[in-house]
Parts: structure tokens; sequence; C-alpha cells
């Protein structure tokens, strides 16, 4: 026996300036159902959120709730009032103690004022207040932003445990796929339903476009020989067959309105730049702290060109200190860091801090001023590279303020993505990015040729692309392993919870038989060349700088074709020494660890 639904959409329409955002929207969600709603950015989700709240009104069709049903809504944007958590989690009629519960589950002190939050705690607190209320459905708009891979979890578990019905706009799919039994697809301003998990809607959505290219290409021949037919029948010329004609334009309109509806997908392209040198950046035994916190107490690591370096831990755990430490931004307190040659490095950052409230989308793409920006060494008009990035050419004098996150992430990655960088940071680059724009995203950095260091909470994405995993605990502790989040909980199953420091004891030789010795440290030879490598490659790197500078003019050929033969050849042999210097120096590099010295 089906049940009566908490809530209900039938034939919704909602006009957005003078198109349609919604056209016959139907949408309901029985108790205890826990569903998702996905589309692309600009579909609507955050607006059918609210309209499903009653904050936005349809221009047309029926909301229906059932009585006294409790509806708790957490936004995109959450804003804390009252001076404690503990007053924003009971401000919706949750008695403290609930509110206090509440807030613990998700980590903070309820005693905490809300001034000065973090994006994380913010989060944290506006979940906390949704479950303290005890609400019949719950919906959450973007709730894994700014959270780490641990309130995530727990946000799981408080859906899996609640009685509440749930809806769910989410773009990380390894939560959807764990906490979701229904699909909602809002595309083409309607919304379809899969009574199945996330797990299983990627491969539905694939069938269904596929089924609608197909519609599409009969349409479109279907008008092709009615118009043939039309234009060249005898009797529609003498009698002017009106309702054939009628037919036909009806036709096209269909035909216009489904291409018109064809998603629009972003034009990412990376420019890797000039090759680096094989090694990236090397830490040894770096410690870092702040105050009386200790954020690293002795790790190290070693970065070569082409690794996929993922970085997690806690929100605050220092994945962001890590981060510029590697780079050679923040110096640590203890410990030495290495750079590589020719790095050409572009960081992506979570806060946003480049970007003004005040400065227009134009301003954002052209700080120097002008109508052109530079992408990747060629000039593009800001109106054509905007439009690779899915902004309208009327959004370009609007200022960044009025810009979904969505889309000021995008602005971020039309930026970042400008420069050549044989070293890409991206620091939480999935907050706000709809699903489609994660896979191409995915897919750009699949086959990008540079390094890759980045920092991310979205457990799916990390998993698809690292070939290593450094976390961080928090209390000073830092393990790498070979692979992605998964592999790293399966390799280190108590690293958050019980961190330890594991000394191997070596067993006591047999007073029977004495072991052989050992070496254990470089022969004199060897610690000699390895100075000699660490003192050649700034020097090669440098070489390298100056020839490459030389043939940054573009006259030089026509002017001198001897002295640019020459160049050339001086840089290609300066790299190839620099590439069988550095091979040289990690070989030696490998054996000196291996002897513990």
């Amino acid at each position: 026996m089906s049940r009566a639904p908490l809530i209900a959409l039938k034939d919704v329409r909602l006009q957005d300036g003078p198109a349609p955002l919604f056209d016959g929207v139907d949408l309901a969600l029985e108790p205890g159902v826990r569903a998702c709603l996905v589309g692309r950015n600009g579909a609507g989700k955050s607006t059918l959120l609210r309209v499903l709240t009653g904050q936005v009104e349809p221009d047309a069709g029926d909301r229906t709730v059932s009585p006294a049903a409790r509806i708790a809504f957490v936004p995109q944007e959450p804003v804390a009032t009252g001076a404690t958590l503990r007053d924003y989690a009971s401000s919706g009629g949750a008695p403290e103690y609930a509110a206090d519960a509440a807030l613990q589950t998700f980590g903070l002190d309820p005693d905490k004022p809300t001034l000065r939050l973090s994006g994380g705690e913010l989060r944290r607190a506006a979940l906390a207040k949704a479950f303290a209320e005890e609400p019949d459905l719950i919906l959450l708009d973007e709730p894994t932003n700014h959270l780490d891979i641990f309130a995530i979890e727990t946000l799981e578990e408080e859906l899996r445990a609640t009685r509440a019905a749930a809806l769910v706009v989410s773009h990380d799919r390894a939560f959807l796929e764990r906490v979701t039994r229904r699909c909602f697809w809002l595309a083409h301003r309607k919304v379809r339903t899969l009574d199945e998990g996330f797990a299983a809607f990627e491969a539905w959505a694939e069938k269904v476009e596929a089924e609608e290219a197909d519609s599409l290409r009969r349409l479109t021949k279907a008008i092709e020989r009615e118009t043939y037919t039309f234009y060249r029948s005898i009797t529609a010329q003498r009698t002017r067959n009106e309702g054939r004609a009628r037919n036909l334009e009806k036709m096209r309109q269909e035909r216009a309105r489904l291409v018109k509806d064809l998603p629009k997908t972003l034009d990412l392209a990376i420019d890797a730049g000039g090759v680096s040198g094989k090694l990236v950046a090397e830490l040894k035994g770096v410690g870092k702290g702040f105050g009386e916190r200790t954020l690293l107490k002795s790790f190290s690591t070693r970065i070569i060109r082409g690794d996929r370096i993922a970085v997690v831990g806690p929100n605050g755990a220092g994945k962001t200190t890590l981060v510029k430490i590697m780079l050679g931004e923040l110096a640590p307190d203890a410990g030495t860091v290495r750079l590589g040659a020719g790095l050409q490095v572009v960081y992506l950052d979570q806060t946003r801090d480049d970007l003004k409230s005040d400065m227009t989308l134009w301003d954002a793409l052209t700080p120097g001023g002008g109508d052109q920006v530079m992408v990747r060494g060629s000039p593009k008009h800001v109106a054509a590279y905007a439009k690779d990035f899915l902004f309208r050419e009327g959004q370009l004098r609007q200022p960044v303020s009025t810009l979904s996150g969505g889309e000021r992430n995008r602005l971020l990655l039309a930026r970042a993505l400008a420069k050549p960088a044989n070293l890409l940071v991206l620091d939480e680059p999935t907050n706000d990015l709809d699903i489609d724009t994660l896979d191409l995203l995915e897919d750009l950095l699949a086959d990008y040729d540079g390094t890759l260091i980045l920092v991310s909470h979205d457990r799916d994405f990390i998993d698809r692309l690292a070939t290593s995993t450094i976390a961080l605990d928090g209390r000073g502790n830092a393990v790498e392993t070979p692979g992605g989040w998964t592999d790293f909980v399966r390799q280190n199953p108590d690293f958050f919870e019980h961190p330890k420091i594991v000394v191997p004891v070596k067993p006591a030789p047999s007073p029977e038989r004495a072991e052989p010795r050992r070496a254990n440290k470089l022969s004199y030879k060897d610690q000699r060349r390895l100075e000699e490598l660490e003192a050649l490659t700034p020097r090669l790197a440098g070489e390298i700088a100056a020839h490459e500078k030389t043939l940054e003019d573009a006259t030089l050929y026509a002017r001198d074709p001897k002295r640019f033969a020459q160049v050339m050849q001086a840089l290609d042999k300066a790299r190839a020494t620099l590439a069988a210097a550095e091979d040289e120096w990690l070989a030696l590099e490998e054996k000196r660890e291996s002897l513990g010295a």
C-alpha cells in the first residue's frame, strides 16, 4: 500500500525572466524516503528546494504538504544567528538539550560564539540545527561543501539513522551512493524520477540521453522528408495545404526546443607548460607548528614529475599548511625542503580570496585590464573565453557577488586554466560544481602531463585521480600510502582514531653466528658525487632558464640563424644533462635511505 506523500509538487511552472525555469515539474516525497536531486549548475535545483519549503511561489501548479509535517532546510550558505551555537541550533524550536546533543554529534561546542565561524563550522552547525528539530522532512542543499571527510561520514550516519525523509542536492558521488534510495533528475525544466539509489543513476541517465538523441535524429529526418514533400508537391502548391504547413511548423518548433535544451558543456583545456625537472619537491624531516599546536612532527616525502598527490585529513589538520611548505611558500620549523627545477605553479585556492565581491567577471578574467585574456600563451577575447565556461556575455559586467557558488568556482577554474602550469595545486576544487562539470575536470586532470597536488574531501574524486595519498591527523602525524582514499583507509584503518608510532624492533643476532657487517652509510665516493649533483642541478636549471629567455626573442632566428641554432643546441644539451643528473641523484638518495644514512 502506497503512503501519502509528506510533500508534493504537481505541474509546477516558474518563469525566470523571459524563459521558464520549470515547466510542468512533478515531485513527491513519502515518509522515510531518502532521495537526491541532481542536475547541472543553473538548472534550478536550489530554487526548486525553495519552492518545496514555500519560500518561492510558483507561477502555476500545486504544492501540497501533509498537515503538521515539520520541514527543516539547510541552504547552501547558512547564516548563524544568536550569540552562541546553542542559541542558533535551538532557534527553530528544538529544546536546548537536543540542540546540545546534535552540536556535539557534529563535533561542536554549544557555547562557542557564532561570530567568526569557519565555513566547515557553520555548515556543521546548520546541520545540527536541522537534526535537532526532529523534522519529518529534511532538505539539504550541497551539505558536504566545506566539510571534511569525517564530518561527511557523520552526516551519512545521521541520515541513515533518522526516521525523517530527506531530499539532498549534492555533487558528492560517494555520499549520494551511501545515503540515497531515489533519484530526481532536473533537466530540460522537468523532473524525471528513478526509484533506485544514486549508484544506478548514471547508467540510467546515459540511457535516457541516448533515447532523446535518437528521438531528435528521427525528428530531424522527418522534417527533412516533410519539407521535401511539401515544397515539391503540386497539390500542396495549388491548394496551399495549410494543415500540412502547420504540422511542418510544429515539427520545426519542437526540434528547436529540443536543440535549445541540449546540455552545454565547458570547454576545458590545460597547458602543462615547460617540462619541469624530474624532482618536483623533496621534504626531509619537516616539522611545523603554530603556538602550542603541532601540525607536523617529522614528515618526509619526495614528489616526482607526473605524481598525483592527494592531501587529506580533518579540517584544521594542516593540509593547506603542508601544501605551502611543499611549494616553498612557507618555511618549516624543522627539516629541509628542496624544490625541483623549472616549476610553473598554478594554485587554485579554496578561500577564493582573489575574487573581490565588487569586481566584475570581466575584471576577474582580465586583471591587467583590456578585453583580451592570455589563454595558454595566446590572446582570446574575454567574452569568448567566458563562454567556454558557460558564462553569458550579459554576466561580464555583473559583480562577482551575484554569482552562484558553482559559477564562482567555474570562474576560478577559468583563471587558473588560462595559465601554463607543470605543477597544478587544487585546494577543494569540487565545491559547488555539478557532477557533469566534475566529470570534465576529472577527464582533464587524468590526461594532464604535469604534476598534481589535490586537497579534497571528495572521496570518489580522490580515488579516481590520486597515485598516492598523504593523510594528516591534526596531532602532528602524517602518513603517505600509494593510491587514493579507499586504499589509504584499507592500509591504515586506525590512523585517525588511534594515532601511534610503531618502532620496529630488530631481532638480536644469534650468538652462534655473527651477522655479516653491513654498510650503514654511503661510500666516500658516492657521498661526494651526491654533493656534486646537488650543486650541479640548480646551475643547470639557471642555464636552461637563460637559454629559454634568449629564445623569447621572436626575431632571433631571422636576425641570426646561426646564433639561434647554437642556443637551441645548448638548451637541448642542458636539459639532457639535467635529466641525467636528476636520475643519478635520485638513485643515490634511494641508496642512502636504504642504508639508513
